[in-house]
């Protein structure tokens, strides 16, 4: 794969996870990727070439239901009981005590997670767009309804029938023609009405030519993700979004308050998660600090691979030697 260190397996909580590693393995707080939907380890490869030769060590997997990972069938093997739980296993199979969690779009709620389930196991966390929030009043899933109603993608994903898995399915180039492509141009922050998130529809009917947006991948990375989902498919992924509110019921008990160094890297075009998402973290995360990408839409560590990665080692280098 270009770019990318050899794959690696290990067998991790009930799954073989593929995985990626680079750096000295003398590196006493290695430093662990997490992607998002729909990634896989890959979306790292330039912060993984950076961060370890700038002396570090670096493990990025795929995580449960993509790429070279197992996709259990149970939608309830998708919570964040498990995806948090791979990560330990994944730490235990490396014997590594503690590690700093970096986690962009979904990767980034995992990677808060990991403080708040296993905090022995956790040294620092970096959050790629996806800031850290307190638990929910209510369902967040009946939240998003009503703020975007019945088509907004994430509310589509919780319908029987797995409609959207099919779609992007029999759609895949043009889906990630769609996704991987930068902001809308001469976009002011904030502009506009409410987003367009009816994404299985949008794709279903998509065409590049009409598209004023910049791709951020070249044709030989782009291929990377469509034969990776030609050979996974997308339904691993989706089912992360099916137990949105079995975790938010299940973290009732949790402290949602982190108390390790943490770093929240913004995207100031964001459509999905804008910068204004991470006002107020600090209430939950005192020891935090805050870094805006100018000019980045989602997908922030693939746009500015070379800020993202400089923005992490500064941190990193700062708080932890």
């Amino acid at each position: 794969m270009t770019d990318m260190p050899p794959l690696q397996f290990a067998e991790v909580n009930g799954i073989r996870m593929g995985y990626y590693e680079a750096g000295p393995k003398t590196d006493p707080v290695p430093i662990v990727l997490c992607h998002g939907w729909p990634e896989i380890a890959y979306s790292w490869r330039r912060q993984i070439k950076a961060l370890s030769e700038a002396g570090y060590r670096v493990i990025a997997p795929d995580q449960r239901g993509y790429g070279a990972t197992d996709r259990p069938e149970a939608v309830e093997d998708y919570d964040l009981k498990h995806l948090t739980g791979d990560l330990v296993g994944l730490l235990d199979h490396l014997h590594i005590e503690k590690a700093i969690f970096v986690g962009h779009d979904w990767g980034g709620f995992v990677a808060w997670q990991m403080p708040m389930r296993q905090p022995s196991r956790v040294a620092g966390v970096v959050g790629v767009n996806t800031p850290h929030w307190p638990r929910a009043p209510r369902d967040p899933i009946e939240i998003f309804r009503k703020r975007y109603g019945d088509s907004m993608y994430i509310v589509q994903f919780q319908n029987p029938g797995h409609e959207p898995d099919r779609i992007f399915a029999a759609n895949i180039d043009k889906f990630f023609d769609f996704f991987m492509r930068g902001p809308m141009p001469n976009r002011a922050p904030g502009a506009g009405g409410p987003p367009n998130l009816a994404f299985p529809q949008i794709v279903a009917a998509y065409d590049p030519a009409r598209d004023p947006r910049k791709k951020i991948l070249t044709p030989e990375e782009t291929s990377v993700f469509v034969e990776a989902f030609r050979k996974s498919g997308f339904t691993g992924g989706i089912n992360w979004y099916r137990n949105w509110t079995r975790n938010w019921r299940l973290a009732e008990h949790l402290d949602h308050t982190i108390r390790i160094p943490s770093l929240m890297i913004m995207a100031e075009h964001d459509v999905v998660l804008p910068p204004s998402d991470a006002d107020g973290m600090e209430k939950i995360v005192p020891d935090l600090e805050k870094h805006l990408v100018k000019g980045s839409g989602h997908w922030t560590q693939q746009e500015f691979p070379e800020e993202v990665s400089a923005t992490i080692l500064d941190w990193r280098r700062r708080r932890f030697g």
